[in-house]
């Protein structure tokens, strides 16, 4: 009976495996894909992951987009919508969603800009590839499609860009207001605007097209409103003099020196220590620490120097209070802690040079400035130093605001509107805003498809569709209805109204320049292309490897 048993079994085997090389058959010759379950189901399993962080920071696109407030561990909390932010702050642990995350960095770092549309972008493309794969087309296929289409609407945003000049100061204003509007500080995007196209362009090398924004130092200040945000040619510490010379708050003509070594007493080596045993030994080590500073003090006054930066040490005091007292005497004003980040900036802005050793500190190593004062702002103050003699092309922005979180608030959306006069310096075209360029996209490849054949016409198409979800999206935060806008928005296009954009103030379509919404065609088409690679590496993924 065993045997029969064994026999039977062995037979019904082999009659399934006929069967199902027989389907197997039968669906390659249809042409319909069907993968080992495994693989379709990590794909399946990334395309979940990244589709949740999409929706997760969907709500926030747009200028009626909503804000999300984040609480890390230690209780600290964020109130922002700028995306790459809120998910650098969210715990992702999944693989896939992950590179979701690096793609918002990806384009933080790219145009700086649109790092929502970046993300939700994506996560259409993924859906339009669920579907696909359900359908039964390749990823191959899908991946190879997606990327020609990608191409394709590169182009079809390069045909309706504008031209800018960067002479054309109103052009470069509405694209900064743009990118403010989406942002809690959009009330005061007049103030902001102007002072953020005049740092970049203090700053820009138009020849090379380049734009170093580390040349443009941020220093936040609790206190006031966003409006009392000023643009200072020169530099900014964020600190008080060291020690007032009998009341001084300022200096002019000031001959400024940077130092990196300490004005205090040199120390022994860790393992080391000094036994003094009676008081005339105790006294002739502080006689001889008084010498030792009061050398250092006159080497610095000989030189020329009124005004002292004094870099911050690890190892030991960088100053002390005799040294501060002889500095004093000697009409030297000191700003202590300097970072040493900051010193490159420094020297760049006012032409001095760090000095390591107190022997090499000449009057050549001093930098020259008209004024060097501290100003008040509030309850505190902060050192501003204008008029340096050397050419420098550095600014300082000094952001207000009434509390820590409006504050962070307004530096992030100020360095994006750097971003955006940075990307119209690198690529001098902008777009219309709105859903405009996405909606065009999405009829252009549409018509592309057709052109194409089999599979390729049929992912193309999905892609197209796709790119509405930025319009559909924009239309959803505002309150309108998404399928009626979006409807109205495409047959406007049909007729030929590239232009046409929503208008999500008057809640209508209408032509999107005449409202003054633009954005630099960097941030569209590095949306495009980023989201598109990123998507086709999901689909590439058919396993995933754990190691430890």
């Amino acid at each position: 009976p065993a045997f029969q048993f064994l026999c039977k079994t062995l037979d019904s085997k082999s009659s399934t495996a006929t069967m199902a090389a027989a389907k197997g058959a039968s669906t390659a010759k249809e042409g319909v894909f069907s993968d080992k379950s495994k693989p379709m189901m990590i794909r399946l399993s990334n395309i979940t992951a990244a589709k949740a962080v999409a929706d997760a920071v969907r709500t926030s696109l747009g200028p009626k987009g909503m804000d999300k407030m984040i609480q890390n561990a230690d209780g600290d909390v964020t109130i922002t919508n700028d995306g790459a932010t809120i998910l650098d702050l969210m715990e992702v642990l999944h693989p896939a969603a992950k590179m979701l995350v690096q793609l918002s960095k990806a384009q933080d770092v790219e145009a700086g800009d649109g790092t929502t549309s970046v993300v939700v972008l994506c996560g259409s493309l993924l859906d339009a590839c669920e579907r696909l794969l359900a359908k039964g087309i390749h990823p191959a296929v899908i991946s190879a499609s997606f990327g020609k289409a990608s191409v394709e609407a590169c182009k079809i945003l390069d045909s309706i860009s504008k031209p800018v000049d960067l002479d054309d100061r109103e052009s470069l204003l509405k694209a900064a207001s743009t990118s403010l509007n989406s942002k809690v500080v959009s009330l005061y995007s007049s103030t902001i605007a102007p002072l953020v196209v005049d740092a970049v362009m203090a700053v820009a090398d138009r020849k090379a097209g380049s734009v170093d924004l580390d040349d443009i130092k941020i220093i936040r200040k609790l206190d006031g409103t966003v409006e009392d945000t000023e643009l200072i040619d020169g530099v900014v510490f964020n600190k008080r003099f060291a020690h007032k010379v009998s009341g001084l708050d300022r200096m002019e003509k000031a001959r400024i020196g940077l130092i990196q070594f300490c004005i205090s007493p040199p120390k022994t080596d860790t393992d080391n220590e000094i036994i003094v045993s009676d008081y005339s030994q105790m006294d002739r080590v502080l006689k001889e620490e008084r010498k030792y500073i009061l050398g250092m003090c006159k080497a610095i006054k000989a030189a020329g120097c009124n005004v002292l930066l004094i870099q911050k040490s690890i190892l030991r005091d960088a100053v002390n209070d005799l040294a501060l007292h002889f500095l004093a005497k000697m009409k030297i004003v000191v700003v202590r802690d300097i970072e040493r980040d900051d010193v490159e900036f420094i020297c760049k802005s006012i032409g001095c040079k760090p000095v390591a050793h107190v022997d090499d500190f000449k009057a050549d190593m001093l930098g020259h400035a008209e004024l060097v004062e501290e100003v008040s702002a509030g309850d505190s103050k902060f050192i501003k130093v204008t008029g340096a003699t050397h050419k420098s092309t550095t600014v300082s922005v000094v952001v207000r605001g009434s509390s820590k979180l409006v504050l962070a608030e307004a530096e992030r959306s100020i360095h994006d509107a750097l971003c955006v006069i940075r990307c119209l310096v690198k690529k001098r075209a902008f777009v219309p805003g709105g859903g405009a360029p996405e909606i065009e996209c999405a009829m252009r490849l549409a018509d592309f498809a057709k052109t194409c054949s089999g599979a390729e016409a049929y992912c193309i198409r999905a892609y197209a569709e796709a790119l509405e979800v930025i319009p559909f999206t924009l239309a959803e935060n505002a309150g309108l209805n998404p399928i009626s806008t979006v409807t109205a928005l495409r047959a406007r296009h049909k007729e030929g109204e590239t232009m046409a954009g929503i208008n999500v103030r008057k809640g209508t379509i209408t032509n999107i320049l005449e409202e003054d919404v633009v954005q630099p065609l960097l941030v569209s088409s590095s949306a495009l292309t980023l989201a598109t690679e990123t998507v086709r590496s999901i689909m590439k993924i058919d396993d995933i490897v754990t190691v430890r």
